[in-house]
């Protein structure tokens, strides 16, 4: 039995805590079943990096050195390549700060400054979750929720709603949505009575980012570029859900319609990955928000991109192509010091938001 307050346990299903604390369980027959078998996977590895747009590159990466610890990869200016792949104004610039958490070698944290590149506006103002387009937030662990808490408080930073108490399949968790300088939000859950999965990379207070959400439209258009196309293993996609009684709901859903709005998730991952690398979708239905997929572009403020690493680009490209789905930036080389010379190209999800796909030189 939870030691928790029965209507203050919040819904797990879609907040990516499902693909961290459950075993596997069958598909409902109520959804479209995975693809048997699953297409070739275009990749095999977990995102490298998280690219975000930021005004200030100081003040948005004090929560991650402060507050987690992390190390500082790289800073300097953005390549001349990139600055044009990004179809900038004449003029623009940038400068980059990478950062990383210890013991890591992937899910970097990469903050882009635009300089003279234009109006920027933030990729989703407000960042309420019925809103749709971009990238939502990522996902980290955590550890002593609370003082981490009133740390990035005292920072400056918000949170979407309190700390949320969740009790599901034996873990006792809480988590939170941090939302920083430029709207950009950052997602941390902690396990109070069971240990982090084997093989996670340790941390003291954040971990390195394992989980990146969009809002979506349309899960199953979703579903659709996640597994059809690009060959990814489905952690979740169940039906729509509502709680049976009002829940303090992580994503911001009002309390008393936490009973008669319905969400959806979808959650997946490389093939050959259970530990990092996921990409979450939720859909909302019964709230009417604004659409910002026509925002996820620099030099506008937020997440703009997660990167995969492939073992060829001209491959995964064609894959990609051959499944039917549109490329958004075709190849062209760059220089980004935290992961060498690289070859790049990216493709838009539904919803706006860009995967890239890089094979290092």
């Amino acid at each position: 039995m939870s030691f928790l307050p029965e209507r203050l346990v919040a819904p797990v299903l879609a907040l990516g805590l499902l693909a961290s604390c459950v075993s596997d369980q069958a598909a409902p027959l109520s959804v479209t079943p995975a693809p048997d078998p699953l297409p070739s996977p275009v990749v095999t590895e977990p995102w490298a990096m998280a690219t975000a747009s930021v005004s200030d590159l100081e003040q948005t990466a004090r929560f991650f050195l402060e507050i987690g610890g992390y190390q500082v990869v790289h800073r300097g200016p953005l390549h001349a390549t990139e600055i044009a792949a990004f179809g900038l104004i004449d003029g623009a610039s940038g400068e980059v700060m990478t950062l990383k958490a210890p013991g890591s070698d992937a899910g970097y944290v990469r903050l882009i400054r635009f300089d003279d590149a234009g109006r920027k506006v933030p990729t989703r103002p407000g960042a309420r979750a019925w809103d749709t387009g971009c990238f939502w937030s990522f996902m980290v662990r955590a550890n002593d929720l609370d003082g981490i808490y009133d740390d990035a408080i005292a920072m400056g930073w918000g949170t979407e709603t309190p700390i949320a108490p969740l009790s599901f399949n034996g873990s006792e968790l809480s988590i939170v949505v941090f939302k920083g300088p430029d709207g950009l939000q950052v997602q941390a859950y902690e396990r109070h009575n069971r240990p982090i999965p084997e093989g996670f990379t340790p941390f003291e207070r954040i971990s390195r980012p394992f989980n990146i959400m969009q809002m979506t439209r349309d899960r199953e258009a979703v579903r659709v570029l996640m597994e059809d196309v690009l060959g990814f293993n489905r952690f979740w996609y169940g039906p729509p859900r509502v709680d049976e009684e009002p829940v303090l709901m992580p994503l911001g859903i009002p309390q008393n319609l936490t009973t008669s709005v319905p969400y959806a998730a979808g959650i997946f991952s490389p093939q050959t990955q259970t530990l990092y690398g996921r990409m979450e979708y939720i859909e909302i239905d019964g709230l009417d928000g604004f659409d910002y997929a026509d925002r996820c572009q620099a030099p506008n403020l937020g997440w703009l991109s997660v990167s995969y690493p492939v073992a060829s680009v001209e491959v995964a490209k064609a894959l990609i192509e051959e499944r039917g789905w549109p490329i958004s930036q075709e190849i062209y080389a760059t220089d980004r010091p935290s992961v060498g010379s690289i070859e790049v190209f990216a493709i838009k999800a539904p919803d706006g938001a860009t995967i890239e796909f890089f094979e290092t030189q």
